[in-house]
């Protein structure tokens, strides 16, 4: 190596790290400008401008985690319009779920990327860099997003900048003058914004739940988002199927015609065709020509719920219409050509009913291009609460009262359980809770259902009190006694320490010594 190229190499060292200290000096001072901002309008303006120079990004915006609607909404945006959108979709989603900083090179090749933003601003996005904005407890409150480096893709040095400019962010937007106002434009923005300009439309903004299940579900719905391809839900009773059904329609090509839902239970063979697939008039003495739920749903999407509780016979006649596309009224000469997407869903374990020969296999593959399995509440305990506290504001609305909360211990008690009726069986105890309780604080003991509690460890047989020391024989009763207790009022704590004569504190206390000396 010559001495003008080593010159040359240090002079490109030189210059590579007093752009780094210039790059360092620039987010120093716009922290320090962030900190002092007191107004959304200044803070709007030093993000998308001064941030957005510094990454070399076409643009800079901060989207909020509004974890009660589970949505993301546009706080700080170049448009300065606000958007909204599920916060389980999209990269930006993703990132508010898990916390974790995300950088594509190629936005529209990526398997999360949501285009539904890009339809609704007019926007091509082609690199993105989005980065978590956490409270101070570790809480994530929102995403800070950087889109289309100029000349390549986003650094890892353009990571640690918009981490470092999110983390200040995070801070004023939670404690300072800005928090408030971007409170009451959030709540003054939302009341005024119509359910049908959502960019998620009806869809999955019904379906609560932040679970990973319940959030691949949300991202498979908009996977198959463009196209019309049936679909099979399984779950069991009161875990949402039909809700998620409405999802899948409402986001189809689909979304703007009818949306028809049979429940298949309900349906005796005898009427089956003329139901499903009309009656022409002049069958019998008075009878006017009806058109069938296939006829009904044109160019839209038939949902039949509860397929599995159909005969073989009814599934031979769905199979056929699926097949041919097109439906024979009862009393008709001509098939009747229809265009219909059908949805399916059933509580019954279809794979198994074919084995047993109780369903068809033909109908089961020509149903299930798609399958969807809506998990258990016992699957997903963590979304227990949510739902709860979802359901105690709906009905509270619905039933004009003021709003109510539920205690810790109350939603200690609601997570504990295992609910077989799933979400519905939730909502009926919060509906009861809203329109039984008086008070604004619901409690533990005013939740009728029970928690899983581990009962004091006792023989098949009454213990025998001959044979012991006093010791043991006042131990052996004292078990007794709390057991019979707790029996006979279902487990409640509380009122097998009333019907004992005890305190609540001092039930507990016993019952966990002599738990432990049961175990020992």
């Amino acid at each position: 190596m010559s001495l003008g190229d080593s010159n040359h190499d240090r002079q490109k060292e030189t210059h590579a790290d007093q752009e780094h200290v210039d790059k360092l000096r620039a987010v120093l001072n716009i922290c320090r400008r962030i900190s002092a901002m007191t107004d959304l309008a200044s803070l709007q303006s030093l993000i998308t401008r001064e941030a957005k120079e510094l990454l070399q990004a076409d643009r800079v915006s901060i989207f909020l985690f509004d974890r009660d609607n589970c949505e993301l909404w546009s706080a700080i945006s170049q448009e300065g319009k606000i958007m909204r959108f599920d916060a389980r979709l999209g990269i930006a989603g993703a990132v508010a779920m898990s916390g974790q900083t995300i950088n594509v090179v190629d936005a529209y090749q990526h398997p999360l990327f949501y285009k539904e933003v890009d339809v609704e601003t007019g926007y091509q996005t082609d690199t993105l860099l989005a980065v978590p904005l956490h409270s101070l407890d570790g809480a994530v409150i929102g995403v800070g997003e950087a889109t289309n480096k100029l000349g390549g893709a986003f650094t890892a040095e353009d990571g640690e900048i918009l981490t470092t400019l999110a983390a200040r962010l995070a801070d004023v937007l939670e404690n300072s003058a800005v928090a408030a106002e971007l409170k009451a434009q959030k709540n003054t923005d939302r009341a005024n914004y119509p359910a049908a300009q959502f960019i998620s439309g009806f869809s999955t903004q019904n379906i609560v739940g932040m679970s990973h299940r319940i959030e691949s579900t949300i991202r498979l719905i908009d996977q198959i988002r463009p196209s019309s391809v049936d679909v099979l839900i399984q779950g069991e009773s009161g875990t949402g199927k039909e809700l998620i059904a409405k999802a899948l329609h409402f986001n189809s090509p689909r979304a703007k015609y009818p949306f028809i839902a049979v429940n298949c239970a309900a349906l005796p063979d005898a009427l089956v065709e003329a139901e499903l697939f009309g009656i022409e008039k002049g069958v019998a003495t008075g009878v006017d020509r009806r058109i069938g739920k296939f006829d009904a749903a044109h160019e839209g999407t038939l949902f039949l719920d509860e397929i599995g509780d159909l005969s073989l016979t009814a599934q031979a006649k769905i199979l056929r219409v699926l097949q041919e596309r097109s439906v024979d009224r009862v009393g008709g000469r001509t098939p009747v050509p229809i265009n219909v997407r059908i949805i399916a869903a059933t509580n019954r374990n279809l794979e198994a009913a074919v084995r047993e020969k109780q369903f068809r296999a033909d109908l089961y593959y020509r149903l299930s291009v798609v399958n969807i399995q809506t998990p258990s509440l016992r699957e997903t305990p963590e979304d227990i609460p949510i739902l709860a506290n979802h359901f105690l504001q709906k009905h509270c609305a619905t039933m004009s009262v003021e709003p109510k909360q539920l205690s810790a211990a109350a939603l200690d008690r609601l997570s504990a359980y295992h609910w077989p009726g799933n979400a519905r069986q939730l909502e009926n105890e919060i509906k009861r809770l809203v329109a039984s309780v008086r008070g604004k604080i619901i409690t533990e003991d005013q939740v009728a259902i029970q928690s899983e509690i581990k009962p004091v460890p006792q023989s098949t047989h009454a213990t025998p009190i001959t044979g012991k020391s006093l010791f043991e024989a006042v131990e052996a009763l004292e078990r007794r006694m709390i057991q019979d207790a707790l029996n006979q009022v279902g487990g409640n704590k509380l009122k097998a320490a009333q019907l004992l004569g005890m305190s609540r504190g001092g039930f507990l206390k016993k019952l966990k010594k002599l738990t432990l000396a049961a175990e020992v």
